[in-house]
């Protein structure tokens, strides 16, 4: 902590932002969101994405802050314009729920697409969701399964992984043993994105 704050008393965007999730953890200082999101501001309006990222989640969770969808819109906006996956998936479930800002499947599609290119589990589940049920996009199950596939190789939780296997093998029911031919091998030759 004492070498973290040193470097964000100089500025450093990086140390701030780590200031700032060991104060919104308690890691190494008692828990403070006050203090958690001073520093998250400091290093976001540097342009951090991270802090940006992190920010952002404190207003939409109402942490240390009243809730505020359109600031946390505007920050994840921002990390999201950064090539951040975590500030895609944060503002394609903003587009998704219609929080803070007019419901669009359209747009929630883009940003998930974006974090599920860069190979990000939690956005290629979702991604894949919208594919099943049509959402934004017409009924894809070819696209569906090979999303799922992908989740399912990523997800580091077992849980996550169980759920993205079991969504997997339920629309693989419904798929012909040639659109399951063609999920796999899309999946297969899938690499993620260089985007960040």
């Amino acid at each position: 902590m004492e070498w973290y704050r040193k470097a964000a008393e100089q500025g450093l965007a990086r140390a701030e932002c780590g200031l700032g999730i060991n104060y919104s953890l308690g890691r190494g200082v008692v828990r403070d969101d006050a203090e958690a999101i001073k520093w998250f501001r400091r290093a976001a309006e540097q342009g951090y994405a991270e802090a940006q990222y992190d920010l952002a989640t404190m207003y939409i969770d109402g942490t240390g802050v009243p809730q505020d969808y359109t600031a946390a819109l505007k920050w994840f906006r921002k990390a999201a314009e950064q090539g951040d996956s975590d500030g895609q998936q944060g503002l394609a479930l903003m587009y998704l729920n219609g929080q803070g800002v007019q419901q669009d499947y359209t747009e929630a599609l883009k940003w998930y697409r974006l974090a599920a290119d860069q190979g990000y589990a939690s956005a290629q589940a979702m991604l894949d969701d919208m594919y099943a049920e049509g959402r934004g996009i017409p009924q894809n199950y070819i696209q569906a399964h090979m999303w799922w596939n992908l989740a399912a190789s990523r997800h580091e939780d077992a849980k996550d992984r169980a759920g993205a296997v079991h969504n997997r093998d339920t629309v693989a029911a419904q798929m012909t043993p040639a659109q399951i031919a063609e999920a796999q091998r899309l999946a297969s030759e899938w690499k993620p994105s260089t985007q960040k």
